[in-house]
């Protein structure tokens, strides 16, 4: 029962000494979860927005509506079949409104009512209703005053029970002399389902309704009563343990006193404590225990005895129950990833899909997410956004270059200095079982004699199988579900196949020209000029001026290079506002020298002008995308084929495929056959210095190739990617929005790209596609046509006369 107190003001429904006329109309309120009866007095916070317009029609006229109560009470917005058709007409007696938009009234019960029909559903639900009054009864007979006495009775009893019962309330109950009343103000403070104090609202008849009434009390006495027993029950058992806790404390002071303290007894005192406080697993729970059995039966300065208290500290560390409370708020996650990072709209949209589905399924396992992309694209910092936008704890290790397995998996206990895993030390560290964990380099992982690390790995990966994952150390099985992995790499490739089955493959690429300067202004300088002192006051770094940074400074797909360029120009700044000198310092181009130095990447000879021999190819690195200028030239010799450059195998052969396809097509290309009888062909790739490999130069090195044999120079203005088999097909490659990428920032707005590409064309942005035209081709001869230009024609030099 609840709010005995509420009886108090029944008779507060009168005006001016008469009472209230109920009129045929008036304003409906749906309520949850609660039924109202006749003189019932409680509060209502009202948030809906219908609702907050019925209470404010009500408070317009006379202060009437009818309350009636959902059918569902999960239904956000119910329909008229979603509401029971019998209520109660409430008097709004105090309405207050609250700094969030909600409205608290409080309300008190009048008489019952049944909707005849919905008058009106917009912008509030008004009904015309029906009044339902109940027969009165003069002098109650024999049945209804034993049932009145029976009903004050149980009432006080169950009051008894609960230590509610008071004199007040005693007299409040027994100096009710009408039936139906009686039976309203009990059923209104029973704790009643919905379905059960609807029904008992629509019985109209006072004894009926007394009857129903004391069967619900005879019910609530029985539960009243074993609750109190067992109550009584846990009251005697606390007893018992806390006079045992005083003996033992006596004990302690006595030995205390006596200069007799138990140090091994506090130790174990104090572990078992912290085992019970630790609410791990069962089998964690029994392995504890087993272990301090062994630490009490052991002598203090045993050499075991602490290898035993380091277990249990770990024991008693690790959050086996804990977890930070996720925040599920799509739009709050959102707002948080915008924040912090620019564009990466893709991997955005996964981590809102992850939150979403989190959402509406509770038991989800985390997700296994690996984001693979070049240096200084914003993967480790993309994890910790993560975190913060679920709010959860964020840890994260570095997994480039190990070769232990036990780096992963943790030492067996028989070995000296054993400790966990890196994943169960990341997890003692945060404090909880839910955290976002990332794993960076996982396409760095080495591998020897100690075990393979990647292949532990597939275990914690594994959703299927990381619910019970076993540290060797621990050797007891931990539940990883609930974490959410992250692992980044810089190529996909390494990474052990078993172990990418098991991650999702999210591709970060590099940034644009347009990207990486809205990124450096919205991030890059406001965190440079905080990290160095300054203020923005200081120092003005304008959009022309970033972009030269951009394009003569740094030449990479993320922005590392590009962070500590403005970080240098900060910290000169920095030094003069230090040394005293006052004003803005703005940056322009005609005095970035003097703070940057002489630009570090200027553009390449080749494109200056059409040349011969010289074709412009696009290749894929770990940072990003680059041009690849692809050099032939012929001399006298013996048909030998040279290629430098430190070129792989694959470039190799893919330099023969071009060669062969040459020669068989001489006729067709417009070479003569002669053409190749005592010469040799070097191919070069620059910078010599820098070892190259991949399946994607085939198509530039056949262009190359043929311009130099048929003195026909290269278009400059188009790069191409593709790889050509023996017939002069052209094959798909990978990486092209990197490579086009690599293309915008050397100024080549043509790339010519294998015809089985064109798909990938969907991924690439569209500001890059409005830059560059793509111009698919499937065979070498489409490749040449586009870029091999007409032969310079020589002017012959006069003879003198």
């Amino acid at each position: 029962m609840a709010r005995t107190d509420s009886v108090d003001s029944i008779d507060i429904i009168q005006e001016d000494g008469e009472p209230i006329d109920i009129p045929d109309s008036l304003p409906l309120l749906p309520v949850r979860d609660v039924v109202v009866f006749t003189y019932m007095i409680l509060p209502l916070f009202v948030g809906r927005d219908k609702s907050i317009r019925a209470v404010d029609a009500a408070m317009a006229k006379d202060r009437l509506l009818l309350l009636s109560t959902q059918s569902d009470a999960s239904v956000e917005n119910p329909e008229p079949e979603d509401i029971y058709g019998v209520g109660t007409v409430a008097m709004i007696i105090r309405m207050f409104k609250l700094p969030d938009g909600r409205v608290k009234v409080l309300v008190q019960g009048l008489g019952k009512a049944r909707i005849k029909d919905y008058a009106e559903t917009k912008p509030f639900y008004r009904v015309n209703i029906e009044q339902i009054l109940e027969p009165e009864v003069d002098k109650p007979g024999v049945e209804a005053e034993a049932l009145m006495r029976n009903a004050c009775d149980q009432t006080e009893k169950i009051l008894d029970l609960r230590g509610e019962l008071t004199g007040d309330v005693s007299a409040i109950l027994r100096g009710i002399e009408e039936p139906g009343r009686l039976a309203d103000l009990v059923a209104s403070n029973l704790k009643l389902k919905v379905e059960q104090a609807q029904n008992l609202l629509e019985i109209n008849d006072p004894i009926q309704k007394l009857h129903r009434v004391n069967e619900l009390l005879s019910k609530e006495l029985e539960v009243s009563s074993m609750q109190a027993k067992i109550q009584s029950d846990a009251r005697e058992e606390i007893s018992k343990t806390q006079r045992e806790y005083f003996l033992r404390e006596q004990m302690r002071a006595i030995h205390k006193e006596l200069g007799d303290i138990d140090e091994k007894a506090q130790e174990v005192s104090e572990y078992t404590k912290k085992i019970k406080k630790a609410k791990m697993s069962k089998e964690a729970q029994k392995e504890a225990f087993k272990q301090l059995k062994r630490l009490e039966q052991m002598h203090t300065d045993a050499a075991e005895a602490s290898i035993v208290r380091t277990y249990l500290d770990w024991l008693v560390e690790v959050p086996w129950n804990k977890t930070t409370k996720e925040v599920l708020n799509i739009k709050s996650a959102q707002q948080v990833l915008d924040e912090d990072h620019y564009d990466l709209q893709k991997v955005k949209d996964r981590i809102l899909e992850y939150l979403s589905v989190r959402k509406l399924n509770k038991q989800m396992k985390g997700p296994i997410l690996c984001f693979v992309g070049p240096p200084g694209v914003g993967k480790t910092s993309l994890g910790r956004s993560i975190a913060r936008a679920m709010n959860r704890k964020f840890f994260r290790i570095s997994l480039g270059g190990i070769r232990d397995e036990a780096e992963i998996r943790g030492h067996r206990r028989t070995y000296i200095g054993a400790m966990p895993g890196r994943i169960i030390q990341g997890l003692k560290q945060c404090g909880t079982k839910n955290p976002v964990f990332m794993m960076d380099e996982v396409d760095k992982i080495g591998a020897d004699f100690r075990g393979d690390p990647s292949a532990a790995l597939l275990e914690v990966l594994d959703p299927e199988q990381n619910v019970s994952f076993s540290d060797h150390y621990l050797n007891i099985p931990f539940d990883l579900s609930k974490v959410m992995f992250i692992t980044t790499a810089n190529l996909a490739d390494p990474i052990h196949p078993a172990l990418k089955d098991r991650m999702e493959i999210v591709e970060l690429a590099g940034y644009t020209e347009e990207e990486k300067l809205a990124i450096a202004t919205l991030f890059l300088i406001p965190r440079q000029i905080k990290e160095n002192g300054i203020t923005p006051k200081h120092v003005r770094i304008g959009p022309s001026v970033l972009r030269k940074i951009i394009s003569q400074y740094t030449l990479e797909a993320g922005l590392r290079n590009l962070e500590r360029e403005i970080g240098t120009i900060c910290r000169k700044v920095a030094r003069k506002v230090a040394e005293g000198e006052k004003g803005s310092f703005t940056i322009t181009g005609a005095n970035l020298q003097r703070y940057l130095g002489v630009p570090k990447y200027l553009p390449e000879l080749e494109q200056e002008s059409h040349e011969i021999g010289v074709a412009t190819g696009l290749a894929w690195t770990q940072a990003g995308g680059e041009t690849l200028y692809v050099e032939a030239s012929t001399m006298k010799g013996r048909g030998d084929l040279i290629l430098t450059g430190q070129l792989g195998e694959v470039m190799q052969e893919s330099a023969k495929a071009a060669l062969t396809y040459t020669r068989s097509n001489a006729k067709a290309l417009g070479i003569k056959n002669s053409s190749f009888q005592g010469i040799d062909i070097h191919i070069h790739v620059p910078a010599g210095a820098i070892p190259k490999d991949g399946p994607s130069a085939g198509a530039t090195m056949a262009v190359a190739i043929a311009s130099a044999l048929s003195g026909r120079p290269v278009d400059r203005d188009i790069a191409m990617t593709g790889e050509i088999t023996l017939r002069g097909r052209i094959l798909p490659v990978g990486g092209l929005r990197e490579k086009a990428l690599a293309a915008l920032r050397a100024d080549v707005r043509k790339i010519i790209i294998p015809e089985k590409n064109k798909k990938d064309l969907a991924e690439i942005p569209p500001n890059i596609k409005r830059k560059i035209a793509f111009l698919p081709v499937s065979h070498i001869d489409e490749v040449l046509k586009l870029v091999l230009r007409e032969k310079p024609v020589r002017k012959r030099a006069r003879k003198p006369r």
